[in-house]
């Protein structure tokens, strides 16, 4: 098992080299919830998250001959970036394995900090597989992206700063992926102060932690969903960091899909603060039920802020149409001058806001002399999204919604 020592000496290790991040007490949250809330920022880290912590303190106690040589990883985001910016510091050659679809962004990030990015395989498990062949081939050092011990430690720093920052801490919420995070940060939470609780969070559609928590053993979970969460959508958890989770983890939840896009979309307006799906989960769980369960100081963990431009895109679309604020309608309509006209009139009356219109005359399924629309409307919120759907019918327009 983990221990305080190994904690304590990573911190020493990576003193000076990482962002003691801020732990920002939001006043928005602490109203609505009816207790403190704060928010410990790792998307504020270095590299935009934390795990530089647990890659740097990997690197920093290897032999140097073993660095020389070069170090490889698998990873699709974060773990990439910290890894490579943590080799550079050593000057240490570094090459990581992506899966083919990565988004570029996140490729060109990682080129940044100095890494040798190879797109291979189509999932994380099949970038894995690659990664550990070419380190034996090639005599490479393996980093594992959570499941060593002094990833476990780096990781677990976080936890002293927050018993540092906020030492009235009563309740944490952390992202759960592959257990690094949450082992090393329950471990020294829980070393210190034992009656902390610490709630585990991950996405309902891949739940590994829970999986092997019901199982009592780390267990493969198969599943094809694709998460907004994909820093945490890890297929099977640790088998070191899952002995952590046993033993100092409280609790495990999980959330849906549109339950992370609305709590991105809320942190980016109440919060201004720009998170990621892994790292803001703790939040929407929060905003849905599971606040109601806990009181007191009570801290979101979050993890990581690189959510690149076309996602962050396609995420505040999904979490307006969580929240009723976004609604795409389809309907047909007489092809006639003036039809649109009235159409957007009555639209207007309602108070939509039309984002986007398109209108088609030409489509082969429509009945002879009707034209097809497509409507993209900002709305505020699930009543007013009946009113207009409500009215809509009356006229005879037969709408439908598209998701």
């Amino acid at each position: 098992m983990l221990t305080k020592q190994q904690i304590e000496t990573a911190a020493e290790n990576l003193q000076g080299l990482i962002r003691h991040t801020e732990l920002i007490h939001s006043s928005y949250y602490s109203h609505i919830f009816g207790t403190p809330l704060y928010f410990k920022c790792e998307n504020l880290q270095h590299t935009g998250a934390f795990k530089i912590r647990g890659a740097y303190n990997f690197l920093c106690q290897q032999p140097a001959e073993l660095l020389k040589a070069g170090v490889v990883t698998a990873s699709a985001g974060n773990h990439a970036q910290g890894l490579a910016s943590a080799a550079a510091l050593l000057n240490c050659p570094c090459r990581v394995i992506m899966p083919e679809g990565t988004p570029l962004a996140k490729e060109l990030a990682t080129q940044e900090y100095g890494a040798d990015v190879v797109l291979y395989g189509t999932n994380y498990d099949e970038s894995v597989t690659y990664a550990k062949q070419l380190a034996q081939e090639e005599n490479l050092l393996y980093v594992s992206a959570f499941d060593h011990e002094l990833i476990i430690a780096g990781q677990g720093t976080i936890g002293l700063e927050l018993l540092q920052d906020l030492p009235q801490i009563d309740t944490l919420l952390v992202p759960v992926g592959g257990g690094g995070l949450i082992g090393g940060v329950a471990t020294a939470i829980k070393l210190h102060k034992p009656d902390v609780r610490v709630i585990g969070v991950e996405s309902a559609c891949i739940a590994s932690a829970s999986l092997a928590l019901r199982n009592g053993r780390p267990t493969y979970l198969a599943t094809r969903c694709h998460s907004l969460a994909e820093g945490i959508a890890v297929k099977k958890i640790g088998d070191l960091t899952f002995p952590l989770i046993e033993k100092y983890v409280d609790e495990i939840v999980t959330v849906e899909e549109e339950a992370i896009a609305m709590a991105i979309v809320s942190l980016m307006e109440k919060g201004k603060l720009v998170v990621e799906g892994a790292g803001a989960v703790g939040l929407a769980a929060l905003l849905h039920g599971v606040n109601q369960r806990y009181k007191g100081h009570t801290v979101c963990l979050l993890s990581g802020g690189n959510l690149d431009v076309q996602t962050m895109s396609r995420v505040v679309e999904r979490g307006m149409l969580a929240e009723g604020r976004y609604l795409k309608l389809r309907l047909e309509m007489i092809d006639m001058p003036g039809a649109l006209a009235q159409l957007a009139n009555i639209l207007s009356e309602l108070k939509a806001n039309i984002f986007q219109v398109n209108h088609d005359r030409h489509k082969s399924s429509l009945p002879l002399g009707e034209a097809e629309v497509i409507l993209d409307l900002e709305t505020r919120g699930p009543s007013h999204i009946d009113e207009i759907l409500m009215r809509l019918e009356e006229d005879g327009y037969r709408p439908e919604v598209i998701r």
